[in-house]
């Protein structure tokens, strides 16, 4: 057996996951690994299509006030809407839902010894972050959001 087979299969096996893509699927844009590197920093790369998280406190989105729309960096899909934005305090854009429930898709997300729900775009599938059931009503979510996966665009 290969050491990469091997690994691969003791992840899966213990719940870890491997980080190959973000999300395997059929989506309206699609791009090849060497188009995904060429239009993304080592960062937004690595969170986007690898599904690692930036580090809190370090996006300029998570301070951003102003009226807006949160598009993917990846294909410009509009994704959230700062009506739904708030500060849960953990250094991560936080929103209590998505701008249409079709404009993300969900997995599970076995890593870390826990099962969350990790939200990719719906359309190009690079991994956003996950879901939590700690956010204010009216939905009690808590879509934290990795800021590299998003742009800014103002009303």
């Amino acid at each position: 057996m290969h050491r990469r087979t091997f690994l691969g299969t003791t992840a899966a096996a213990l719940g870890l996951g491997t980080s190959a893509s973000a999300v395997e699927g059929n989506f309206e844009v699609t791009r090849s690994e060497a188009e995904w590197r060429a239009m993304l920093s080592d960062l937004e790369y690595r969170v986007m299509r690898e599904e690692a998280t930036e580090r809190a406190f370090t996006s300029p989105l998570n301070d951003q006030k102003a009226e807006g729309t949160y598009v993917c960096r990846g294909c410009d899909l509009p994704l959230y809407s700062s009506l739904h934005k708030y500060d849960s305090g953990t250094g991560w854009p936080s929103y209590w839902r998505a701008i249409s429930d079709d404009a993300i898709g969900t997995k599970q997300d076995r890593s870390l010894f826990m099962t969350r729900t990790e939200c990719h775009c719906a359309r190009c599938g690079s991994h956003l972050g996950h879901i939590f059931d700690d956010g204010p009503q009216p939905t009690g979510k808590r879509h934290c959001i990795n800021g590299v996966s998003l742009t800014f665009v103002a009303a």
